[in-house]
């Protein structure tokens, strides 16, 4: 009987939601697969199912409608800090979820990752789903640009406007000074994703194109795709001029694996660095991609980016687009990858 009733509320639930999407005003969205989702104008619960847009819908100004997270206040503290309204939102482990949970969130629409199994489910009890995934420059344009044609508001599509002029002013600015350099002036790079197992990123990811515009070389020679296993003995044939470790990689002991880090010259040369991480890790599919590249671009050629002042940029960017005011140590806790001192929740500077 206990389950019967669960079913019906569920079943019943799916044909509410149907009836009111069916009288609410809907407009049609190409998702990044290319298919049309009818979508409902301005909806105001969200679920942000795929880890990195929430990063985007909440620089679009809609962080008060995300109704369901998969990023939590433990993994990524920026984000709360910066939205905290997204503590009253309902967390979930990945984007695997349960249909009906959402509908009794009362969700308008969802967001989801590439390949996500959890689509096909969602569509069935009326939740229109999007795919939000993109792997470089070109599809996070088309992914913003899709997330505030659901958002829907003024705000969504100017900060849209002025986030790619940034963005294209960022990358333009950077290639024009590492653009001429020759192959033997570009370090080699290995960019780890985890050291515990050991995972690197190579080529055709988001992580390769931001090398190559800061003016490096992707050292993983043969590998394609995203946090791909490799051996330590791998990485050390490569013998790469810099390590980039992850924000989330762990820690780093040149001592580990019998000590075959040590040979490694970007080891040698004490050229091991950590990258930023803030509302999320700077290295990866967000928002804070054209950070990353100032950053790196800084930290590869420092003798033709002297005069960036990484501080300043991060919280120019994060009080244009995240509408917060950081103090120069909180930028600098950033830079370092490190959480807000004092907790996601407390303490540090408002939303203004």
């Amino acid at each position: 009987m206990r389950h019967w009733r669960k079913w019906g509320v569920g079943v019943i639930g799916a044909m509410m939601l149907s009836v009111s999407c069916a009288h609410a005003a809907t407009h049609g969205v190409t998702d990044m697969t290319g298919q049309v989702q009818q979508v409902p104008t301005q909806p105001r619960h969200i679920a942000d199912l795929w880890f990195a847009h929430n990063e985007l819908t909440i620089m679009l100004g809609a962080a008060d409608r995300i109704a369901v997270t998969v990023d939590r206040p433990d993994t990524r503290p920026w984000m709360f800090r910066v939205a905290p309204v997204l503590y009253k939102a309902i967390g979930v482990n990945g984007p695997a979820v349960n249909a009906e949970s959402l509908l009794k969130a009362g969700v308008d629409v969802a967001f989801v990752p590439n390949g996500s199994a959890t689509a096909a489910a969602l569509r069935a009890v009326g939740i229109p789903v999007l795919v939000a995934g993109f792997t470089d420059v070109a599809s996070l344009r088309r992914s913003l640009e899709m997330t505030a044609q659901v958002i829907g508001t003024q705000q969504a599509h100017d900060v849209t406007r002025a986030y790619e002029t940034m963005l294209d002013g960022v990358i333009h600015d950077t290639r024009a000074r590492t653009g001429a350099l020759a192959a033997d002036a570009r370090p080699r790079v290995v960019h780890i994703q985890s050291l515990h197992p050991l995972r690197v990123d190579g080529a055709h990811t988001i992580i390769d194109e931001w090398l190559s515009i800061a003016g490096a070389r992707n050292a993983a020679d043969g590998v394609d795709g995203n946090m791909k296993p490799v051996s330590v003995e791998q990485v050390a044939a490569w013998n790469p001029d810099v390590i980039i470790l992850g924000p989330d990689s762990g820690t780093f002991d040149p001592a580990a694996d019998g000590g075959v880090w040590r040979n490694i010259r970007a080891v040698q040369a004490g050229r091991v660095v950590h990258n930023p991480a803030g509302v999320f890790p700077w290295d990866r599919y967000g928002s804070e991609f054209p950070l990353q590249v100032a950053w790196a671009a800084q930290v590869l050629h420092p003798d033709l980016f002297a005069a960036t002042d990484m501080v300043e940029q991060t919280r120019a960017f994060y009080r244009d687009f995240f509408h917060y005011d950081l103090d120069a140590t909180q930028a600098k806790r950033i830079l370092a990858g490190l959480p807000p001192a004092d907790g996601a929740r407390d303490g540090g500077d408002s939303p203004r």
